[in-house]
């Protein structure tokens, strides 16, 4: 009896200990739940703080301009929503032109072409992306060059699923829309762009221009030295044919920044096209008397042909005759379609026009889908807003200038080229006998 009254105490305490040690255990892991909570909210609030950041300075011009554009109210919407109510419902018409390069009819007669590609079915992990927003996505990127992480903020996905829209988008783009909006044209379509060269541009026989864009990208992983232009940035070299409307109808893309023009021009079809007689009528028209096929304009870069003409080089040391001076200035007012054509390429898609952080994998494609698209804003007359071009003419990259041909020049291209050197001679003696 006595035993168990003087263990009665220690029972006591070893009952209060572990009392004592539950309520503390329970106070531990309500504070461990509280601390969890608190860094949780903490994390949404910077999360939060940070997709505000970073879509008001997407709401406003991608360009610089004078005037502050006042921050929209949408600048602030979740990106779960931003898409649905946003872009969808609210936005206007100089909002779709601003953020995606082209009209609201344009955008979904290119969704329409592109779904046979791009549709996706639903799984039961998790619902497929509307084919809407992975074109959306892409031309975002197109457009403006920013960062995926960017993008992936804006419209609520995963930095890997913006990356894999563009690629899709692009390729997408390249293989349904290419033979409709980018193909050789046909020999009723050669007639048709000579006959504009002359009315418009005053140059007969002329079915197009040739020329080429340097396009900025990172340092490649190998062979980085071929990539280095004579501007002293890395590059990639897009090689374009534009007819006289400034629509492309032949492109190459993808040959490193310090490739001759000359190089370029002999690995594109192009090249094999006119070398067979591709740029030939059935039969010859007649020009000044003799039997001449259609030809091109080029510039110093490329050899001479005859079926592609090029400037008289001109030195302040030697002056050049009189007829060669009107043929070189006939030349180049023929060949300004080209530049205003690549200016408005470059200002309406500006990862041509910033540094390009894709791949060299991707960048070809990114190219010949940025000239497609630019032909499908061009025949649907969608608007061009002349600000765009203000980001292009003040850029970092300035375009390298073209180099004198190494290549050997065709004795039958310098006999046509004479041929035009009498013809606007003449042209020009019968404008100041009728003045």
């Amino acid at each position: 009896m006595e035993e168990n009254n003087a263990q009665k105490p220690l029972l006591f305490m070893l009952t209060y200990l572990l009392m004592k040690r539950r309520r503390d255990l329970n106070s531990m892991d309500v504070e461990r739940r509280n601390e969890i909570q608190r860094r949780q909210r903490h994390r949404q609030y910077f999360l939060q703080r940070q997709k505000r950041t970073l879509m008001m300075p997407l709401t406003q011009s991608t360009q610089s301009c004078s005037c502050p554009i006042p921050t929209r109210v949408w600048s602030n919407t979740e990106s779960t929503d931003w898409w649905e109510r946003v872009v969808m419902r609210e936005f206007q018409p100089a909002d779709w032109l601003e953020k995606f390069r082209m009209s609201k009819e344009t955008f979904f007669f290119l969704c329409g072409k592109l779904k046979p590609r791009l549709t996706r079915q639903d799984t039961r992990l998790r619902p497929a992306l509307p084919l809407e927003k992975r074109v959306a996505v892409a031309l975002w990127r197109l457009a403006t060059n920013v960062e995926y992480r960017t993008i992936s903020e804006l419209f609520g996905v995963g930095r890997s699923t913006v990356c894999k829209c563009v690629r899709e988008v692009c390729h997408a783009i390249v293989v349904l829309l290419k033979p409709m909006y980018l193909c050789l044209p046909s020999e009723q379509e050669l007639e048709d762009a000579a006959k504009l060269f002359q009315s418009r541009w005053g140059f007969p026989h002329c079915v197009g221009v040739l020329g080429t864009l340097h396009v900025p990208i990172i340092a490649p992983s190998s062979n980085t030295d071929s990539y280095w232009n004579s501007q002293g940035w890395l590059s990639v070299v897009m090689q374009a044919a534009v007819n006289g409307l400034g629509h492309f109808w032949d492109v190459c893309a993808g040959f490193p920044g310090g490739t001759e023009h000359a190089v370029i021009l002999q690995n594109s079809t192009l090249w094999a096209q006119a070398c067979e007689g591709g740029l030939t009528p059935n039969p010859p028209r007649s020009f000044m008397g003799r039997p001449l096929g259609y030809l091109m304009l080029g510039d110093a870069g490329y050899p001479l042909r005859s079926w592609l003409l090029k400037c008289y080089p001109e030195s302040p040391r030697a002056m050049i005759p009189d007829s060669q001076q009107t043929f070189n200035r006939r030349l180049m007012r023929a060949h300004s379609v080209l530049d205003v054509a690549l200016l408005r390429l470059r200002a309406r898609w500006q990862c041509l026009h910033k540094r390009n952080d894709c791949g060299l994998d991707v960048v070809p494609t990114m190219v010949l889908a940025c000239c497609i698209l630019h032909n499908l804003c061009e025949v649907h007359g969608d608007t061009f807003v002349e600000e765009w071009v203000d980001v292009v003419k003040h850029g970092e990259c300035p375009q390298p200038t073209e180099t004198l041909s190494l290549s050997s020049e065709e004795d039958e291209g310098e006999e046509v080229r004479i041929l035009y050197c009498e013809y606007f001679q003449q042209q020009e003696q019968e404008h100041s006998q009728s003045n």
